[in-house]
């Protein structure tokens, strides 16, 4: 499997899919909304620039990134009927996995447009403009100094790749009966984990690094953890289900081969 271009979210509309339930992902845009404006009122303020450039990383395929670009266009457009600020052009990237269901936020552009228009009722509107850009966050993205907000939302706790030595054509495998961090997992492996996580992490700034323009800024939300202990995780009994719940289905399709 080719992580990269292999992983995506579930596509459509159906109950099981990503659109339909991302619900606590939007909660957290709500609650991270007044941090969001007030970051981009202050870009306002300083930018030199007619253009402003914002990324939204990991925006997958439901409603809440055009959510996001909503809050940024809410914010601009305040500036500039408060400040009488000089117009901004905003153009706005939509980044994920090439797997992900990208027609889809594309297809309603046009009613997020004419929504646009009809919530601020004649206000200044800034001229926006959207285009998709497939691929990992974890590589280049954008030329240097080009982005001036780079944001992500329940997206950096995925890992770049599986850590060395968890791949599945090895033997034995090293968190056997777990698709994650289980209370049977081994210490070793959380480790190897806890390593990955480091790795991923400082590539991530240093690539973001190279992209922001000076005085850039980053709105970053991810799950994290509330205590040390990594076996006392509320998730942890989830995913232990779920494990068992794949175990089951792996089993099914067994039987069903042998009995062919």
């Amino acid at each position: 499997m080719k992580m990269e271009h292999d992983l995506h979210m579930t596509i459509g509309e159906e109950e099981t899919s990503y659109f339909k339930n991302s619900r606590l992902q939007e909660k957290a845009l709500v609650e991270t909304k007044p941090v969001l404006q007030k970051i981009v009122m202050e870009m306002c303020v300083a930018l030199l620039h007619p253009t402003m450039t914002i990324v939204d990383l990991g925006c997958s395929s439901s409603d809440n990134t055009l959510f996001f670009v909503s809050n940024v266009i809410k914010a601009v457009s305040y500036h500039l009927e408060k400040f009488s600020g000089h117009p901004t052009e905003l153009q706005f990237f939509l980044n994920d996995l090439p797997g992900n269901d990208f027609n889809r936020v594309f297809q309603s552009l046009q009613r997020f447009k004419n929504s646009i228009d009809v919530d601020h009722k004649g206000g200044p509107i800034p001229a926006f403009y959207i285009a998709g850009l497939p691929s990992s966050y974890y590589r280049r993205l954008l030329p240097h100094g080009s982005v001036h907000l780079f944001h992500s939302s329940y997206c950096l706790q995925w890992r770049s790749r599986l850590p060395d030595g968890l791949e599945g054509n090895k033997r034995p495998y090293l968190n056997e009966g777990s698709i994650s961090i289980a209370v049977t997992t081994p210490p070793f492996v959380v480790k190897m984990y806890q390593e990955q996580f480091q790795k991923d992490m400082l590539l991530f700034l240093q690539l973001r690094y190279e992209e922001l323009v000076a005085d850039g800024q980053m709105v970053l939300t991810f799950l994290g953890r509330k205590h040390d202990d990594v076996y006392s995780a509320s998730l942890n009994r989830l995913y232990g289900l779920l494990s068992l719940s794949v175990q089951s289905l792996v089993e099914e399709v067994h039987k069903d081969i042998s009995y062919f």
